[in-house]
C-alpha cells in the first residue's frame, strides 16, 4: 500500500491503483495526507474545496465527500473523526512526500557531518521518488499553494545534491541534467553557476563563458539586475583558468587546497570577523606557539579537523596565547573568524549557554531568524553545516568542560578550533581527538623577558635580585606581570627594590586558591591600595556588576555619580589593569579581579551599601531599556516603572539606531540580571524587563531567545502576582512561537493572555491579543476565523476610543477580506487604516497598511493599478518597492516566475530610484536610522539578497 502525492494523487496497493472519483475527494485526500496523522479541522477542508464563498451547505458536502473517501479506501488507510475535523491514520513509510522528506533530512545530516558521499545517495533516493510536479491534476487554492511549496523544495534538493556532486568534482556527466534544470528554471542564479562550473570541468569554457552571458542578458533584460557576486565571482575564475576550479582526483574526498593557499569561493559568503586585539607585549610560549603549527600543518596534511585545548590555571595567559595564535594563521582561514567567551568560571554569573553561544554564531553567518531549527542538537548541525567546506578559525574562550563546547565544533576537516579552559577537557581529547597543550605560568626568563619590553632593559640590569623577587611573587602570571609592569612606568623613580618590598609585605594566604593565584592575589593586593580612593571604591562596586562588560554610565550609576565624575576613575582602574578598555567607552575585568572585587566589597562595604548599588544597577538597565523599546517602538501600549532611586542615571538614547546599538551591547548584561532577578528579590525588574526586550529580539528575528527571556518574565510576574505583566508575557511568548511556526503553543498563550485580561477588565489588552490570535489563525489557514478576531479586536478598541489599535485591526481585517476575495471591502479597511495611522504618525504600521494596499489594487485591477495609490518622492518610492513585492508574493502561487521576476526587478528598480535621490551608494546599504521607512530599505535589500543566494521566490511576511 503507498500514498503518492510527488506526482499525479494516486493510491496503489498490491493489486493495483484505487480509484480516487470527483475533485472534490482528491482536494480532501490532499490536504489529509498534507498533515497525515494530524487533525485537520473541518473549517480547513471546507476552504479546501472552496477557494472562496462556501456555501450554507458546505459542511455536509465536505462530510458526503469523506464518506466516499472512506469507502475507497477502506484497504488503504483509516480516516478517523477527531476533535471537529479528520485523521488520516497512515504509516509514514507509505507516503512518498513523508519518505522524501525522511531521506532528504539523512542526506543534509550526513553531510553536515562530512559524509558526502552517503548524503548524495540519500538525496538521490529522495529525488527519484517524484514523477513530475506535486499533486499534478488537484485544483484549488490551498493545494496549489502546497504543491508549489514541494516543488520548490524539490529543486532546491536538487540544486543540493549537484553543489555536492560538484564538490566531489562533478563535471561533465552532470552538464545534461543541469541545463535541464537550467531550461525549467531561468532564473535561478545558483543552477547557471553550476551548470558553468560543470561545463568547465567538462572542457568545453567557451559554452561556461557563454552560459554567464546569456544569464546576464536575462536578468537585465528580465529584471533590471546584474548577476550577484558568486556568479560574477565564478565567471571571473573561468576567464583566469583558476586551477581551483579543477575537480579533484580522488571523487571519494573533499578537495582543498593548501593551507597557503586561499581556497576560492564560488559563492558570496558573510565572513565574520570576531577576533579580539592582539595581546600588547607578547613574550614567551615558543614550545606551546610550536606545538600549535605542528597540529595546523598535521590536519592540513591529513585533512582531519584540528582542535587543541589549552589549558591552566586562571590569569597564566591561556587567551593571550590562543588569540596571538589565532592572529599569525588568520590569513589561513580565509572564510572567517569566530570568537565568544564562554564564561566558563565566571565568580558572579553562570556560564554561557552553550545554545546561545550557538546562536551567536549563526547570527555572524547572517542567518535569518526564520530559519534557525528549533533545539540546541538541530541548532549545531546547521552550525556544522555552515562550516563544512569552509576554512573557519574559531576560538573557543573560558570553557567549564567538555559539554560546554561540544555543539559548538565543526564536523568536519578544514577548520581549525582553540579552546581554552582551567581543566583539561579529557573528554574532548578523548572522544573528539583534540590535541592537549598545557599552558604552564612563565618561566623565569619568560617573565624577564615581558618586564624588559615593557620598562626597558637598563632599569631591570641594575637590579636583577629585586627583578627575581617580582617575577616569583607574579607567579609567572602574565596578569600580574601587567599590573606591576604598569606601575612601575608610571613612577620611574620608583626602585625596583621598594616594589618587591612591598609585594613581600602584601603576599598572603586565600582559602580555595592554588599557590600560583595566591601568590597573584598579592599583586591585586598591592596595586588595589595605590588606587586613589574613589578609584579603589569604584573597582569594588565593579564586582557586583554581572559583566561581561559594562559602559561609562552603567558605571556612574553603580557609584551613584555622575559620568563626567566616573570616566577618570576608569581611566585611572585601566592604567593600572584593573580593567581594561575592550572597546572604546566600554570596560571588562578578568575573572580573578573580579573575585577580588567581590571580596573587598564584601570587607569594606557594609549591607546596605551593597543592596543600594544593586538596587541602582537594576534601576539604570530597566530604565535605559525601557526608553531604548521607546524609540524602536513609539507607539507601543506604556508600562509604568517603578521610580528609580536617587543616583540613577540613564544612557542618552536619542534615536532609533542608538537604540539598537545600545540594546546589541547590553543585551548579554540583561540577559544576566534577567537571570539573577529572582533570586535576588527584583521580580518586577525582571518581567519589565523582559517586556522592554521584546520589540529588539523581535525585530532582530533573535525568536528562540525571545521565548527564553519572556519565559523568564512570565515566572517573575507569577512570583509577585502582577496578572498585567503575566498576560504581557504571555502575548510576547506566543509571538515568539508565531514566528518560529509553533502554532499551536503561541495560541496557547494568547488564550491565557486574554482570560487575564478580562479578568484585569483591559479591553485594550483584550484587544491586541485578539489581533494576535487573528494571525495564528491566517497561519494555520483559517482566514474567515482570522476575520472574526479582527472584528472583534475592531469593536474593542472603537469601544475605549484607541485609535491607534483601531487601525491596526482595520488593515489587518482588510488583509483578511483580501485572502476571502473581497477585495472591494478590504480596500475599504485599509484606507480607513491608513488616515488613522497618519493622523498619529505611526509609520511602522503605515508600512504595513502600504502593504496591504498594494496587494488589494492587484486584485483589483492591472497590476500596477497599486502604484497610483501612491504619493512621490524618495519615502513614496520605497512604500512602492514593497508594494510591488506584495505583487510578486501574489503571482509566486500561480508559477509566473517571469512576472514574478520582473515584479522583484521592479520593486529594486523603485528602491534603486529612491536610493539614488538618497544619495546612496550603490555599494552601500541604506541605513534604517537615515529615514522614517529605514526598516523597510534593509527588509527590501535583504529580501533581494536572499531571493538572488537561494535562487526562490521568498514570500513577503503578510501585514499582522
Amino acid at each position: 500500500m503507498r500514498f503518492e502525492a510527488l506526482g499525479p494523487l494516486r493510491v496503489r496497493l498490491d493489486a493495483g491503483q484505487i480509484s480516487l472519483g470527483a475533485a472534490r475527494e482528491q482536494r480532501i485526500l490532499a490536504a489529509l495526507l498534507l498533515d497525515a496523522n494530524h487533525v485537520v479541522p473541518l473549517s480547513r477542508l471546507v476552504d479546501v474545496i472552496w477557494d472562496e464563498h462556501p456555501p450554507t451547505s458546505s459542511v455536509k458536502v465536505v462530510r458526503n465527500c469523506v464518506s466516499t473517501l472512506r469507502r475507497q479506501l477502506a484497504r488503504a488507510g483509516e480516516i478517523v473523526t477527531d476533535s471537529g475535523g479528520y485523521l488520516l491514520r497512515v504509516p509514514d513509510d507509505e507516503i512518498d512526500l513523508r519518505v522524501f522528506v525522511e531521506r532528504a533530512r539523512q542526506g543534509r545530516r550526513l553531510a553536515a557531518a562530512g559524509d558526502l558521499t552517503g548524503a548524495i545517495v540519500h538525496l538521490r533516493e529522495a529525488l527519484a521518488l517524484w514523477r513530475g510536479s506535486a499533486f499534478t491534476g488537484v485544483t484549488g487554492r490551498l493545494v496549489e499553494a502546497a504543491a508549489a511549496q514541494l516543488n520548490d523544495q524539490r529543486r532546491s534538493l536538487q540544486e543540493e545534491r549537484l553543489s555536492l556532486e560538484l564538490t566531489l568534482g562533478g563535471g561533465a556527466e552532470l552538464v545534461d541534467e543541469i541545463a535541464d534544470l537550467v531550461a525549467a528554471e531561468p532564473l535561478r542564479e545558483r543552477a547557471h553557476g553550476q551548470l558553468m562550473l560543470a561545463l568547465y570541468r567538462a572542457g568545453r569554457r567557451t559554452e561556461a563563458l557563454r552560459t554567464y552571458h546569456q544569464v546576464r542578458r536575462l536578468l537585465v533584460g528580465e529584471l533590471g539586475i546584474e548577476p550577484g557576486p558568486e556568479l560574477t565571482e565564478l565567471h571571473r575564475a573561468i576567464l583566469n583558468a583558476d586551477p581551483r576550479l579543477a575537480p579533484v582526483t580522488a571523487p571519494a574526498a573533499i578537495s582543498r587546497p593548501e593551507p597557503s593557499q586561499p581556497e576560492a569561493s564560488t559563492t558570496t559568503k558573510p565572513v565574520p570577523a570576531q577576533l579580539p586585539a592582539s595581546p600588547y607585549a607578547f613574550t614567551g610560549r615558543t614550545a606551546e606557539l610550536d606545538e600549535l603549527s605542528g597540529l595546523l600543518d598535521a590536519g592540513a596534511r591529513t585533512r582531519t579537523a584540528m582542535v587543541a585545548v589549552l589549558s591552566g590555571i586562571a590569569g597564566v595567559g591561556k587567551t593571550a596565547l590562543a588569540v596571538h595564535f589565532a592572529r599569525l594563521v588568520a590569513d589561513r582561514f580565509p572564510d572567517g573568524h569566530l570568537h565568544v567567551d564562554l564564561r566558563g568560571f565566571h565568580p558572579t554569573g553562570p556560564p554561557l549557554d552553550p545554545g546561545e553561544a550557538v546562536r551567536g554564531f549563526l547570527d555572524a553567518f547572517e542567518v535569518p531568524g526564520q530559519q534557525l531549527p528549533e533545539g540546541l542538537a538541530a541548532q549545531s548541525a546547521l552550525l556544522r553545516t555552515l562550516l563544512a567546506g569552509r576554512r573557519v578559525l574559531l576560538v573557543l574562550d573560558n570553557a567549564r568542560d567538555s559539554e560546554h563546547v561540544r555543539p559548538l565544533l565543526p564536523g568536519g576537516p578544514g577548520c581549525l578550533t582553540l579552546v581554552t579552559s582551567r581543566s583539561r577537557l579529557t573528554g574532548l581529547v578523548m572522544t573528539e581527538g583534540a590535541h592537549p597543550i598545557t599552558v604552564d605560568p612563565l618561566p623565569l626568563g619568560d617573565a624577564h623577558s615581558m618586564l624588559i619590553r615593557r620598562l626597558g632593559a637598563t632599569r631591570l640590569t641594575a637590579e636583577p635580585a629585586a627583578v627575581a623577587t617580582i617575577a616569583a611573587r607574579s607567579a609567572g602570571l602574565p596578569l600580574a606581570l601587567a599590573i606591576v609592569a604598569s606601575r612601575l612606568v608610571d613612577h620611574p623613580r620608583f626602585s625596583l627594590r621598594a616594589i618587591a618590598e612591598e609585594l613581600d609585605l602584601a603576599h598572603g594566604g586565600l582559602e580555595g586558591f592554588t599557590d600560583a593565584e595566591t601568590d597573584v592575589r598579592s599583586v591585586f593586593s598591592w596595586s588595589y591600595r595605590a588606587l586613589s580612593g574613589p578609584a579603589a571604591r569604584l573597582f569594588r562596586l565593579l564586582g557586583i556588576h554581572p559583566g561581561p562588560d559594562l559602559g561609562v554610565v552603567a558605571a556612574a550609576s553603580l557609584a551613584g555619580v555622575p559620568p563626567a565624575r566616573v570616566r577618570p576613575l576608569l581611566a585611572e582602574l585601566a592604567h593600572a589593569h584593573m580593567v581594561t578598555e575592550h572597546t572604546p567607552g566600554r570596560y571588562t575585568m578578568h575573572d580573578l579581579l573580579r573575585a577580588y572585587a567581590m571580596e573587598r566589597t564584601d570587607i569594606e562595604e557594609d549591607g546596605a551599601e551593597r543592596l543600594a548599588v544593586t538596587n541602582r544597577m537594576f534601576d539604570h538597565y530597566l530604565a535605559g531599556a525601557h526608553l531604548a523599546d521607546l524609540r524602536l517602538h513609539p507607539h507601543r501600549d506604556p508600562i509604568r516603572l517603578p521610580p528609580a532611586v536617587a543616583g540613577v542615571t540613564v544612557a542618552a538614547i536619542g534615536d532609533r539606531e542608538v537604540a539598537r546599538t545600545w540594546f546589541s551591547q547590553e543585551y548579554p548584561v540583561l540577559l544576566d540580571l534577567l537571570r539573577r532577578a529572582g533570586g535576588d528579590g527584583y521580580d518586577v525588574h525582571a518581567w519589565q524587563l523582559g517586556w522592554a526586550l521584546t520589540t529588539f529580539l523581535d525585530r532582530c528575528g533573535r525568536w528562540h531567545d525571545q521565548a527564553f527571556v519572556q519565559q523568564l518574565a512570565l515566572e517573575a510576574a507569577r512570583r509577585v502576582g502582577d496578572r498585567d505583566g503575566q498576560a504581557r508575557a504571555h502575548r510576547n511568548i506566543s509571538i515568539a512561537h508565531l514566528r518560529r511556526g509553533l502554532h499551536g503553543e503561541a495560541r496557547d498563550h494568547l488564550w491565557h493572555a486574554v482570560r487575564l485580561y478580562r479578568g484585569l477588565g483591559d479591553q485594550v489588552g483584550q484587544a491586541r491579543t485578539l489581533l494576535n490570535l487573528g494571525t495564528v489563525a491566517e497561519h494555520r489557514g483559517q482566514p474567515r476565523l482570522a476575520l472574526r478576531y479582527a472584528e472583534l479586536a475592531q469593536r474593542l478598541f472603537r469601544a475605549v476610543g484607541h485609535r491607534a489599535g483601531q487601525a491596526n485591526a482595520l488593515n489587518n481585517a482588510g488583509w483578511y477580506h483580501s485572502q476571502l476575495g473581497d477585495h472591494e471591502l478590504a480596500l475599504h479597511h485599509c484606507q480607513r487604516a491608513l488616515l488613522l495611522q497618519q493622523e498619529a504618525g505611526d509609520r511602522y504600521w503605515q508600512a504595513h497598511t502600504w502593504d496591504s494596499l498594494g496587494c488589494v489594487h492587484h486584485h483589483l485591477g492591472p497590476v500596477f493599478r497599486g502604484h497610483r495609490v501612491l504619493p512621490t518622492g524618495p519615502v513614496a518610492l520605497a512604500r512602492g518597492g514593497r508594494t510591488l513585492l506584495r505583487v510578486n508574493h501574489a503571482y509566486a502561487p500561480r508559477r509566473h516566475p517571469s512576472r514574478c521576476g520582473r515584479t522583484v526587478g521592479g520593486a529594486w528598480g523603485v528602491a534603486g530610484s529612491a536610493e539614488h535621490r538618497r544619495g546612496v551608494g550603490p555599494g552601500r546599504r541604506p541605513h534604517s536610522g537615515e529615514d522614517p521607512y529605514g526598516d523597510d530599505w534593509v527588509r527590501l535589500a535583504r529580501t533581494r539578497r536572499l531571493w538572488r543566494s537561494s535562487g526562490r521566490w521568498l514570500p513577503f511576511p503578510p501585514a499582522s
